[in-house]
């Protein structure tokens, strides 16, 4: 079988009792990094194997990964932070296994996008989880989308590209539709700043971004009925 394993985001500490079990009982650990990995599995005592597995490899080795259970192989899928198929690999993978009868299990845990959406502010009852946007084609498309989106969205971004996101949403949300974002989350040097997104723009091109960003953005304001 395969167990799918969210690892911390940031804290070590952030990794349930259950998982670091199963990370020593498995067969095999898959890992997107394994420098990456090695950190965390030396820190919780666990000897397990590793093996790659990551975006320019998973189409190669995923047929022998297969053949690996289906011999009675068990293995642990893990990235190298937060919930694997999450903008992390896994994906290709739980599929093979669901069509090839093979069981899989994913264990609650880490992941960027819940606590930035809770610290954000906004309302959480409804929400969509839209990712990386493209850096190309269809990226406007989805900027326009997300103006006219009525629930809480969520984004994930890198240091290089956030003040061309915060301008970008700038220029595309209604008059005083908010934005969070969310960065360094569970670390030393966590933030989470609040307000337009221009504002925001101004902030980071004033103080050169770091870390992995998660955005929140507000939900458009509907009229009400009269």
């Amino acid at each position: 079988m395969l167990y799918i394993v969210p690892t911390p985001i940031g804290n070590l500490a952030d990794i349930t009792l259950r998982a670091i079990d199963i990370l020593k009982k498995v067969d095999l650990i898959l890992a997107e990094d394994t420098r990456t990995s090695a950190k965390l599995l030396q820190h919780h005592g666990i000897e397990t194997s590793m093996r790659p597995f990551h975006q320019h490899n998973e189409h190669k080795v995923l047929e022998d990964i297969i053949a690996q259970m289906e011999s009675g192989n068990t293995l642990a899928l893990i990235s190298d932070a937060g919930t694997p198929g999450i903008s992390d690999p896994g994906f290709l993978l739980v599929r093979a296994c669901v069509e090839q009868g093979i069981a899989v299990e994913t264990l609650p845990g880490a992941t960027a996008f819940v606590p930035a959406l809770v610290n954000s502010g906004f309302p959480t009852d409804r929400f969509v989880y839209e990712g990386f946007l493209p850096q190309k084609k269809g990226r406007q498309t989805r900027l326009k989308e997300i103006a006219e989106e009525q629930r809480t969205v969520v984004l994930y971004e890198s240091p290089h590209r956030i003040v061309r996101l915060l301008k970008e949403l700038s220029e595309v949300l209604s008059e005083g539709r908010k934005v969070s974002v969310s960065r360094e989350l569970s670390k030393i040097h966590e933030e989470t700043l609040r307000g337009l997104p221009a504002q925001l723009q101004e902030h980071f091109e004033a103080h050169p971004p770091k870390g992995e960003f998660v955005v929140v953005v507000d939900a458009i304001k509907r009229k009400k009925a009269s």
